[in-house]
């Protein structure tokens, strides 16, 4: 039977992304992170922080939510976490190939890794404060990590303000 999701799990899976068969935040890193990298990384990197922040207050709101309707505790299928975390890795990158690379890469590593704090996030916050925020770190992470290789492989172009 067919079970019809409120708007709440709707976007916190991103429209069905979070539900593939494999890797679903993988996934949605790349089939909708990546494409919205690549709409707004032209655009400077305080547009950049303003929009994952939105997307940040939307996804603690719809993760929580999705979170009680679906049973599950930082369910699989909420993959919006991995859009936002992936987006605040590439603030202020420019859009090239090996940025986009890097900062995937990067992100994934975190995200599923989840060195320190990003663990003490997801054990000591609830609902969806706790999906969001070890995915935000992971993204600060990416970010920090990832100019610092572009610098130094020369791969680094000012991004445009």
């Amino acid at each position: 039977m067919d079970k019809r999701y409120s708007l709440h799990v709707s976007a916190a899976t991103i429209f069905g992304l979070g539900r593939a068969r494999f890797a679903p935040g993988t996934v949605a890193t790349l089939a909708a992170g990546v494409p919205c990298f690549l709409i707004i990384g032209h655009l400077g990197p305080p547009s950049q922080a303003l929009i994952a922040a939105a997307l940040l207050a939307v996804g603690i709101l719809s993760s929580g939510k999705a979170e009680i309707e679906l049973g599950k505790v930082d369910a699989s299928e909420i993959v919006m976490d991995e859009l936002c975390g992936f987006l605040i890795a590439m603030i202020g990158h420019p859009v090239t190939f090996w940025s986009i690379l890097t900062g995937f890469a990067l992100f994934r590593l975190f995200d599923i890794w989840k060195p320190w704090p990003l663990r003490l996030f997801q054990d000591r916050l609830g609902g969806g404060l706790a999906v969001m925020m070890d995915d935000v770190g992971a993204g600060v992470y990416a970010n920090l990590l990832g100019l610092l290789i572009l610098n130094l492989a020369g791969l680094q172009q000012a991004a445009s303000g």
